[in-house]
């Protein structure tokens, strides 16, 4: 079983062999979420780009250059759209 103390400031280390199970890393992120049993889970919400590859493929629509990605979100950003 592994064991970890709250600090004054609610800080937590996650023990290494769970962190090497889970695969965490610096900088990933947990969801927390509290069960009617009042027991704690924990998800790593980690995304590698092979996890989000291929997501916005449509079938039939047509490929976008780089610039024409560029074109359509400056005109995002200045909230104008073709």
């Amino acid at each position: 079983m592994a064991v970890a103390t709250m600090t004054k400031k609610g800080q937590v280390t996650i023990p290494k062999p769970i962190r090497d199970a889970l695969g965490l890393h610096s900088g990933d992120k947990l969801e927390f979420v509290l069960d009617e049993n009042g027991r704690v889970l924990c998800t790593p919400i980690t995304r590698r780009v092979d996890d989000v590859f291929g997501r916005l493929h449509k079938p039939g629509r047509k490929p976008l250059t780089v610039e024409e990605m560029d074109e359509h979100v400056l005109q995002k950003a200045r909230g104008k759209r073709r």
